[in-house]
């Protein structure tokens, strides 16, 4: 029956979902490490699902290109290089400075700051910021990243360009990816997390973009310091 048949598939695509962010965090929080090799059936049994959705789940987490397959023997992680860190935050500087560049646009492209929807949801995406800041300060680094990818996963949706948005998003968390790979080598993480989501919020809302443009190179240049200098040993 169509019902039956439309059912199914909604069941097996939102199990897909599920399987690819649970396995997703499970990178980002270095439980599965860079290369670390597994195989469909081992996630299947270790999730107590059937073999299709978690195979369609790893293909995604592939083409994202937090996995790579194997051919005949399964999938591993991916190890990405300082020089793919590099590349990503370019590609990730250059999307934020298309959206700095609508806001010096003017108003239409942005919204009024007596705009009381705007209002509304800066208040929403700042309050996403204080929470990844209490996180960074504490040094927890699991809970910094789930806040700081909601933190600009919403602030670039206020911009209307959902491609925008999604492209953003992917390319943030194959940095976390990345950049996990190495921060897990520090036992104390306190100092050495960014914090400045608030204040780059306050800025935009402000339509303050060389304040925005200047945090947000300092930014950069500090994470990549801290990779190269963690590669390095």
């Amino acid at each position: 029956m169509p019902g039956s048949s439309g059912t199914g598939a909604v069941t097996r695509s939102t199990l897909r979902q599920q399987i690819a962010d649970a396995l997703r965090d499970e990178v980002l929080a270095g439980r599965l490490q860079p290369g670390q090799e597994f195989t469909v059936k081992e996630i299947a049994e270790q999730y107590g699902v059937s073999a299709t959705p978690v195979r369609e789940a790893l293909v995604d987490l592939s083409a994202q290109g937090l996995l790579e397959a194997d051919q005949h023997r399964g999938f591993h992680v991916h190890e990405y290089s300082v020089a793919d860190h590099r590349g990503m935050i370019e590609a990730r500087a250059l999307i934020i400075e298309g959206m700095f560049l609508r806001i010096d646009q003017g108003p239409e492209h942005f919204g009024s700051p007596d705009d009381p929807r705007l209002a509304a949801a800066i208040a929403g995406v700042r309050r996403r910021g204080e929470e990844a800041q209490r996180a960074a300060a504490a040094g927890d680094l699991t809970v910094l990243i789930g806040y700081d990818l909601r933190f600009w996963r919403e602030l670039s949706t206020l911009f209307g360009n959902p491609y925008l948005a999604d492209f953003l998003h992917r390319l943030r968390v194959q940095t976390w990816v990345c950049t996990v790979q190495h921060l897990r080598r520090l036992t104390d993480l306190r100092g050495h997390l960014w914090s400045g989501h608030t204040e780059l919020v306050d800025a935009l809302y402000r339509r303050d973009t060389i304040t925005a443009r200047t945090m947000l190179a300092a930014y950069n240049t500090d994470s990549l310091a801290l990779v190269e200098r963690l590669a390095a040993g």
